[in-house]
């Protein structure tokens, strides 16, 4: 099994830009996923594509793989967090989506802060953020697996062991229509 990470987007009725959402998903294949992806955005209608996606199998150095539940604790969380920012004359706030492993939201943040978008996309008056919070705020700063749907939540947990042959995993970007996973 492994762990997804979808951006989905559609126009929704009475819309005039396309919206986004990040979606998490555990399946063997990204196709597997396509009924979760309308459960988790019905208003949708059915009318969803991808722009990005990605498996996660490497984050921070280290291997994420997929275990059947066992209720234990861990020391590593897998967070995810949207950073927000803007750049002098564009009508538009960027988006940067990024995971960060730590043992608490502060540590994940301080990672986040540490990536060139946090350092280059604000400027006086307008500063990178956490989306919808400022300084060390965590509105859009969750837990991965706190996310998932339920039907996840319940049978796997995240599991992750220091790698040091690691690599970046592959950001699948482009537009992909639903139909052609099937």
């Amino acid at each position: 099994m492994n762990l997804f990470m979808v951006l989905l987007g559609c126009t929704p009725e009475g819309r005039y830009t396309e919206q986004h959402d990040i979606f998490f998903g555990i399946a063997e294949e990204l196709k597997d996923l396509i009924d979760d992806f309308n459960e988790f955005w019905p208003e949708a209608k059915g009318k969803l594509h991808i722009d990005v996606w990605r498996k996660v199998e490497y984050v921070d150095g280290y291997k994420v793989s997929i275990q059947p539940k066992t209720g234990g604790t861990k020391e590593k969380q897998l967070f995810f967090l949207n950073l927000g920012g803007y750049k002098p004359g564009d009508f538009e706030e960027y988006h940067y989506k990024t995971l960060c492993l730590g043992t608490t939201q502060a540590e994940a943040i301080k990672k986040a802060k540490k990536t060139s978008f946090y350092k280059h996309c604000g400027f006086e008056g307008a500063n990178s953020h956490i989306d919808d919070k400022y300084g060390i705020d965590v509105d859009d700063v969750y837990n991965v697996e706190d996310i998932l749907a339920p039907k996840f939540k319940t049978q796997f947990e995240l599991t992750f062991t220091v790698d040091e042959n690691c690599k970046e995993d592959n950001f699948n970007i482009g537009y992909l229509k639903l139909s052609t996973l099937k």
